[in-house]
């Protein structure tokens, strides 16, 4: 730890607008405090002393391997009739024994690539620190003190770090010691003059590999002096010292002198790079606002101090803003991991993978709905590059056409082999549908259907009719089982997790079929058929308790007490289940989460059941569940997130998936309709939203207070919607609207 002398710090600013962007007036001490930067290829945790700083370097290909790379799914398909005559018999427990055999293989874990140190040459003047910041409309991270300042982005045009430092002589490395790394991992590192400054490298090849990652960073320096310090560089006497840094993962050798010649045909000039990427992050990050007409004191507190605020509406416009900005600063070659884009630690929970039956589908939840099409542009990347992967889970372990996508992923691979006893999750059918309906979404926003989202639609649809072949015989009217059946990641009372009817995969199998049907009107007897055969899926069952079932099937009780609630995925993130349409399952869905538990208190969980919440037009039940991750302690200084409460896991789904809570609370939109104000937290009697997009083609800008509300759309197309508001669910409630395109449409709500 560095010991910094600091001034006293300067008066609070007071402002009337929210803040988009966070400071301290001490740098980080801990990685998971450091302010984050990223381009969705590239990230930085950038800790902010300019005296001996540190920025960690990620890269969203950068994981071990671990044998993972090698993994197949287990071939099972000879034995799935086997297994559905003993599930359909009452034999509970047959799916344990639905394996190769195998232990539980994790995939591939992420990891840091190392840090750039930058240390204060010695000298004989005192340390004086000022503040650190991070500015989310560009993306910057700033540290100063006085004489000196460093500051840092990653370039969404050009696929670089960008570091600036003003006024210090530095020794300059990398430095690939962080928490965690192999003691074999094996480690070569360069650094030679060039005319402007020099040239410093760092290979490491993993043990018992032959891949490898490599750092490269051009040293620029703006007068002054370089000499060589190996393995870094020691720049004196310049004005300003500028870093130009990529890392690339690879096997065999990297053409480094490649690399150099790349980076210097780069623009040597901060503002000039900076200049080339504002277009890209900025124009992104400024379509939607939020503003709570919080208090213009706690708006200008340090984030630090106003996390111990947790009711503050200054907090949720920070969080807002931070959860939008580490939302797309971890978007692009992938949607975020489980840590984002960033980690300091080698030994990363849950390996930091792409964890697809809860936590990436909420992290990007308000891609649509939040104006960043660039998030679900990466998780349609990410899909795309997965999907002959998915096609091999749907053959080797149903037997069947089409594609199945696995529960998790490292991003390398999209093969289904991370399961075990406890966790089937080779068994789990719903994880296509899922990860494709944000790229519905986004074709419903815009109004236009892309030809990927159709075709991958069409496999799923053909995995459903070559697997849902089976019925209940004690069905009179014939309906389709699905068996095996999987709800991530609970199990049954007095029953195995392998199953049948688990609702989630009712939901999705219907929705998958229906979406593929209406995506493809060119093949009317092929969409006819798909149709039929969503029809033939049995309802949801209600319980004794009232309850939507998690488990459609005789014998099946639920499991109340757990993180993860599945079973309500007609509710959010589909449209199936409703107050409007279906009234009586929205009942049971109400007393299903009223029954739910917390388990083990995990962020995803709690803000999973806000969503659910809004939806279903319960604002108590979403203020409880965001003050359960607001009280408890969820959020670092960097206002990322952790995965249980004090701050136990770095983990973004907190930071990510609350920007989607928010809105959901206050606008709610499908194709067909618009919901205004469903679910406003009494807490928050006033305030504004802006820029928002909805499913029927508009944006919307929206402001309400005690007096009432105001709806501003702006529709991109011509079309007749029904609105609703907060003044009941009954159907004298709705009022039909025309659109048409161009037309602004303002909407007032008198006082409720």
């Amino acid at each position: 730890m560095t010991n910094v002398s600091s001034r006293a710090h300067p008066a609070r600013p007071r402002t009337d607008r929210p803040v988009h962007g966070t400071h301290e007036y001490q740098p980080a001490f801990r990685w998971e405090d450091a302010f984050l930067s990223g381009n969705g290829h590239h990230g930085t945790l950038t800790f902010g002393d300019p005296f001996d700083d540190r920025v960690v370097v990620t890269h969203h290909t950068l994981v071990r391997p671990n044998g993972a790379e090698h993994a197949r799914p287990p071939e099972l398909a000879a034995e799935l009739t086997s297994l559905q005559d003993k599930l359909l018999a009452g034999e509970w427990k047959a799916a344990e024994s639905f394996t190769d055999g195998r232990s539980l293989q994790w995939v591939q874990p992420f990891h840091p690539a190392f840090q750039i140190r930058l240390r204060r040459a010695p000298s004989d003047e005192p340390r004086r620190y000022r503040m650190r910041s991070v500015d989310f409309t560009t993306g910057e991270t700033s540290a100063t003190c006085v004489g000196g300042t460093s500051r840092v982005f990653v370039s969404r045009a050009d696929d670089v770090i960008v570091q600036q430092v003003t006024g210090l002589d530095l020794d300059i490395s990398l430095d690939h010691r962080l928490p965690g790394a192999p003691a074999d991992l094996a480690v070569g590192q360069g650094s030679v003059l060039t005319p402007d400054g020099a040239l410093l490298t760092l290979r490491a090849r993993y043990p018992g590999s032959d891949r490898a990652y490599t750092g490269v960073t051009l040293v620029v320096a703006t007068g002054g002096r370089a000499e060589l310090t190996l393995p870094g560089v020691r720049v004196t006497g310049a004005e300003s010292v500028l870093l130009l840094t990529r890392v690339r993962r690879h096997t065999g050798e990297l053409d480094v002198i490649g690399e150099q010649r790349a980076l210097g045909d780069l623009p040597h000039s901060y503002d000039d790079l900076l200049a080339r990427h504002l277009p890209l992050h900025r124009t992104a990050y400024d379509r939607v606002t939020l503003d709570l007409h919080a208090d213009p004191g706690e708006r200008g507190l340090p984030g630090s101090e106003l996390l111990e605020r947790p009711r503050s509406a200054a907090l949720l416009e920070r969080l807002f803003a931070a959860g939008r900005y580490h939302l797309l600063s971890s978007s692009g070659l992938n949607p975020p991991r489980l840590p984002g884009l960033w980690t300091g630690d080698w030994d990363t929970a849950w390996a930091g993978a792409f964890t697809n039956d809860a936590n990436v589908n909420l992290q990007t939840a308000s891609a649509a709905s939040a104006a960043l099409p660039e998030v679900t542009d990466a998780l349609a990347s990410l899909i795309h590059r997965q999907f002959a992967d998915w096609r091999e889970n749907a053959r080797a372990v149903f037997g069947a056409r089409g594609a199945v996508a696995p529960a998790h992923t490292d991003g390398e691979s999209g093969l289904t082999y991370h399961f075990s006893r406890e966790y089937p999750l080779h068994l789990w059918t719903a994880g296509a549908d899922w990860l494709l309906k944000p790229l519905v979404d986004h074709d419903e926003t815009r109004g236009a259907r892309d030809p990927r989202t159709a075709a991958a639609l069409a496999e799923v649809a053909r995995f459903y009719e070559d697997f849902l072949t089976r019925t209940d015989p004690d069905d009179p009217d014939g309906h389709l089982v699905v068996v095996p059946s999987y709800s991530p990641e609970n199990r049954p009372a007095g029953a195995s997790w392998g199953a049948l009817n688990a609702a989630m995969d009712l939901s999705a199998a219907r929705h998958a079929l229906l979406t593929a049907a209406a995506y493809h009107p060119e093949n009317p007897g092929r969409a006819d058929r798909w149709r039929a055969l969503a029809d033939r899926l049995p309802p949801h069952r209600t319980n004794a308790d009232g309850a939507l079932a998690e488990w459609a099937w005789p014998g099946l009780d639920d499991t109340y007490d757990h993180r993860h609630l599945s079973h309500l995925y007609g509710v959010w993130p589909l449209d199936e289940i409703n107050p409007y349409d279906t009234p009586r399952l929205a009942a049971a869905a109400q007393r299903a989460l009223e029954l739910r538990g917390a388990e083990n208190d995990s962020a995803h969980g709690h803000l999973h059941h806000a969503l659910i919440a809004a939806r279903l037009r319960d604002g108590h039940r979403v203020a409880h569940a965001l003050g359960a991750v607001l009280d408890g302690d969820f959020f670092h200084a960097s206002l990322m997130s952790a995965h249980y409460p004090r701050r136990d896991v770095y983990n973004a789904d907190a930071a990510h998936t609350l920007p989607a809570v928010l809105i959901e609370t206050l606008v709610q939109s499908t194709p067909d309709r618009l919901v205004l104000l469903p679910a406003l937290d009494p807490a928050l009697p006033t305030g504004e939203l802006r820029g928002v997009r909805t499913r029927f083609g508009a944006e919307l800008d929206l402001t309400w207070g005690p007096d009432g509300a105001r709806a501003v759309l702006k529709p991109h197309r011509s079309h007749r919607i029904e609105v609703r508001t907060s003044s009941g669910d009954g159907d004298s409630d709705a009022q039909p609207l025309d659109l048409v395109a161009g037309e602004d449409h303002v909407l007032t709500l008198g006082t409720w």
